[in-house]
């Protein structure tokens, strides 16, 4: 009798839905594969050669156990390039948020030429960084170029090490304020706008408006691009390498961890040191993005 009240309970998978399953996990399994190959793997791999000194083309490993980690963090100058990514972090990501916020908020009005403003700020976004580094480089330009010359100054920009990073970071700053517009404008899109008819019959201004409606309804989508732009200010690496010359003065108080953990893997051939970099740089982003999250959870509850 269990038996039979066991196959009776059992349901019967019809021809549709069994074509359903095949062809969803024929959709998902190439993203699935994909992670697995490109992202979840390369973490494993590069966390156990961390403990390596890595030979040539792979073969030939040496076990150092913690040696790496020792050389990394008994380096000052793994400490400088930490410091000099939080300097860079610290300037692009609060003024990426504040000032794509401020624009998504005028950019989410009725205006005339409002699609032609959101495709000028987006543009950044999609030119190529090369491109990007050889425009910056030539406004930058302490001889003749554009930002010295409406100054009347002559300043080395990217080659004193005291502005260097900072110059750096207004470039990014620059560049990401696009995508953190659009992230804005989608969030903006989902706030009812009774609220805001409602605090203007009371008599709110915008002002009043933007600090007690549009940044407490709009909190959730602000902690998520503050996260991710912390992580991506965290892997600066393509402005550095190619706005910073390999022989310039400035690149010891500008260059990032993932520019040394390039400099060490790819340059020094010392893959074993570069992994071990990356590493300490996972530890980093996970202590912070929970600190995060923390802090997310605390503002919602409080």
């Amino acid at each position: 009798m269990a038996n039979e009240t066991k196959t009776a309970t059992k349901k019967k998978w019809t021809s549709q839905e069994k074509n359903e399953c095949i062809w969803g996990w024929a959709f998902i399994l190439p993203t699935m594969i994909g992670l697995i190959v490109l992202n979840i793997y390369p973490i494993f791999k590069t966390i156990w050669e961390s403990f390596f000194k890595t030979g040539d083309f792979g073969r030939g490993n040496i076990f150092v156990g913690l040696a790496n980690y020792q050389k990394i963090l008994g380096d000052a100058t793994t400490w400088q390039a930490l410091v000099n990514t939080f300097k860079y972090a610290i300037i692009e990501v609060p003024f990426s948020i504040a000032i794509a916020l401020v624009l998504a908020v005028f950019l989410n009005r009725k205006m005339v030429g409002r699609a032609a403003y959101r495709t000028i700020f987006f543009l950044p976004m999609v030119a190529a960084p090369a491109a990007i580094a050889m425009v910056w480089r030539w406004l930058y330009n302490s001889e003749f170029g554009l930002l010295n010359h409406m100054l009347g100054a002559k300043i080395n920009w990217i080659s004193n090490p005291s502005i260097a990073v900072y110059a750096v970071a207004v470039i990014g700053v620059w560049s990401i304020l696009g995508y953190n517009m659009v992230l804005f404008l989608a969030g903006l899109q989902d706030i009812p706008r009774d609220y805001y008819e409602a605090s203007s019959i009371d008599g709110a201004n915008g002002i009043y408006q933007f600090f007690h409606i549009t940044i407490p309804l709009l909190s959730p989508t602000i902690f998520f691009v503050a996260i991710t732009r912390v992580i991506g200010g965290l892997q600066v690496f393509d402005l550095i390498f190619m706005v910073m010359d390999k022989n310039n003065p400035a690149l010891y108080k500008t260059q990032s961890l993932v520019y040394l953990f390039y400099q060490e893997s790819f340059v020094n051939n010392n893959k074993g040191v570069g992994s071990a970099i990356v590493v300490f740089l996972l530890v980093i982003i996970m202590v912070i993005t929970l600190l995060e999250n923390k802090a997310q959870k605390y503002v919602y509850y409080n």
